[in-house]
């Protein structure tokens, strides 16, 4: 008989005991426990902890393999520079020499203008002296002018090579560097997600898996009972459910436990445990069973789960 049907049946026969208090209501600790998994497949690489151990909060639990996970982040972070780099080439001008190389063509194109000059001011006086033909002028006045507008290019060229790129292509180099900042993090979470801790301090209740076994995403690996999870399950009879509320104090008697140990009702029942094969007559409604539960005010060592207890309701309870 499992313990939730013994304390059912003791509270049953509490039940046919009439309008009499009884000492304490039968019931039985339980522990909520807290069952950790990662949220990615792997292998199980290690496992940091045995059942029955005591843990702290933030203590490393089990470790899955993770070569994958960690090229996505080599990668994740070559991306992450390359983009950078290149934002930072599209931020600044040109290189020096690359400067140089202008300013040079630019002279050449200067001293080229100023001695097309020359032939055309030369040619001008010939072809009015008629030694030359009107022809050789044009092509003097087209020299000139190509001389100027070369002259004027390499000028721009040089405004050009002093100026960062235009602020369209970098705002799309800003973009790239976020993106790939947020694929570097991204990579990071899969990585840190194969190597999990105790959310919480309390003690290995079991481990679910060996080193060397294959584990599925969301698998629980080592399940955590914190002592703040432990609560207690009781039954109470229908006449006396009345003089119980929410959040009213009731004290605990287990076998061992040297003390009576304080605690709060959490949360009762919205529907009878048991119920009769018979209409609710007065006589029959009595042999209905609430079941309720109750948290310690404090954690206490003396409380394991599957633990059988006897739940009292304190003087002001009962007074209600």
């Amino acid at each position: 008989m499992t313990l939730r049907r013994a304390a059912l049946a003791c509270a049953l026969a509490l039940a046919g005991c009439g309008d009499r208090s009884p000492a304490g209501y039968p019931g039985y600790v339980e522990g909520e426990y807290v069952r950790v998994a990662a949220p990615l497949s792997g292998t199980l690489l290690q496992l940091a902890v045995e059942r029955g151990v005591e843990i702290a909060q933030d203590a490393p639990l089990f470790t899955l393999e993770s070569e994958q996970e960690r090229s996505a982040r080599a990668e994740a972070e070559a991306r992450v520079r390359q983009a950078q780099s290149a934002l930072a080439n599209l931020e600044k001008a040109r290189r020096p020499p690359e400067i140089a190389a202008v300013r040079a063509q630019l002279a050449q194109a200067q001293a080229a203008a100023k001695q097309s000059e020359a032939d055309l001011a030369r040619t001008q006086k010939l072809v009015a002296d008629k030694f030359f033909s009107p022809q050789q002028m044009d092509q003097a006045v087209a020299r000139r002018d190509s001389d100027r507008a070369r002259v004027a290019e390499l000028s721009a060229q040089v405004t050009v090579a002093n100026l960062p790129a235009r602020s369209d292509a970098i705002s799309a180099a800003q973009a790239d560097v976020r993106a790939a900042k947020d694929a570097l993090a991204q990579a990071q979470w899969r990585l840190d997600q194969k190597s999990q801790r105790a959310p919480a301090a309390g003690i290995v209740n079991d481990t679910l898996y060996r080193p060397g076994e294959w584990v599925a995403a969301g698998a629980p690996v080592v399940s955590i009972l914190p002592p703040a999870n432990v609560k207690i399950r009781f039954y109470v009879p229908e006449p006396a459910l009345a003089t119980l509320q929410h959040g009213a104090p009731v004290t605990i008697r287990c076998d061992g436990c040297a003390d009576a140990i304080p605690a709060r009702i959490t949360f009762i029942a919205p529907q009878a445990e048991y119920t009769p094969p018979v209409i609710y007559s007065r006589e029959n409604r009595g042999k209905l069973v609430f079941l309720l539960e109750a948290r310690p005010d404090a954690p206490n060592p003396s409380l394991h789960p599957g633990l059988p207890v006897e739940v009292a309701a304190s003087a002001q309870a009962s007074a209600r």
